[in-house]
């Protein structure tokens, strides 16, 4: 059956919040079906706000030929996940919220909310400091001379995984962009460089069907380099000045 239809998702949600959440003062329809990406898998992303919940959760269903994730909000609640999600990096919900179709809207709740979100989103994650930055080589260097050493096909594959993730978090990072995981990591690099993400998927497509190291650690040694290469002799993380004794 053919589930890819924004006006038959936008239907489908609508029923749901009559039957679920009829006195709820807003609700959005977000994710792949919004953005014109949904695939036979996707599901219907619906973010509810009601004011008759003392907290926030999430529970899933499957109702009018649709799997449904809802993310139930109070009038105050969501504001605390909007920054949970700039602290880390990684902005679930205020992308939801911003990119959403409205179903519902009692009284220009949720166009307000919307501008929240859109305003987080422009403003951009917190600048990474240098302290961080050389916090993150160490451990991009330690990682990818796990990798250049690794000599067992069942270790390269974890540790490349492992890699793709902090060489995706670094560029992105550094450059004040915000980050992505699991399918959100390409996509984010995408949206920001699609020559870096070429360049990524590339090398570790390569890894992973040949075998050959290569074009990951040039990659990783090229993103690097501008702000010092690898780094491992010097750094030091946590050390204290020892009291001297009187």
């Amino acid at each position: 059956m053919e589930r890819i239809s924004k006006h038959d998702a936008k239907i489908a949600a609508k029923k749901f919040i009559n039957k679920h959440f009829p006195d709820c003062q807003g609700a959005l329809l977000a994710g792949s079906v919004v953005r014109g990406e949904a695939t036979n898998t996707s599901d219907l992303d619906i973010v509810v706000f009601d004011s008759q919940y003392s907290s926030s959760y999430r529970e899933s269903f499957v109702e009018f030929d649709w799997p449904i994730e809802v993310f139930v909000h109070n009038l105050q609640s969501y504001q605390v996940f909007f920054q949970l999600d700039v602290e880390r990096a990684r902005p679930s919900m205020p992308r939801m919220v911003s990119e959403g179709l409205v179903l519902k809207d009692s009284s220009g709740l949720i166009d307000t909310i919307k501008k929240e979100a859109a305003a987080l989103l422009a403003a951009g994650p917190k600048c990474w400091t240098a302290t961080v930055i050389e916090q993150k080589r160490y451990f991009l260097t330690d990682t990818l001379d796990d990798f250049i050493g690794s000599t067992l096909r069942e270790e390269d594959l974890v540790i490349a995984n492992t890699l793709a993730q902090l060489t995706s978090e670094f560029y992105l990072r550094v450059n004040g962009q915000w980050e992505g995981a699991s399918k959100w990591l390409i996509r984010t690099l995408r949206h920001y460089d699609s020559a870096f993400a070429d360049r990524f998927t590339l090398a570790f497509d390569t890894f992973y069907r040949d075998s050959n190291k290569e074009k990951v650690i040039q990659l990783v040694d090229s993103m690097m380099e501008p702000y010092g290469g690898r780094l491992f002799a010097g750094f030091s993380s946590g050390k204290t000045t020892a009291a001297r004794s009187k």
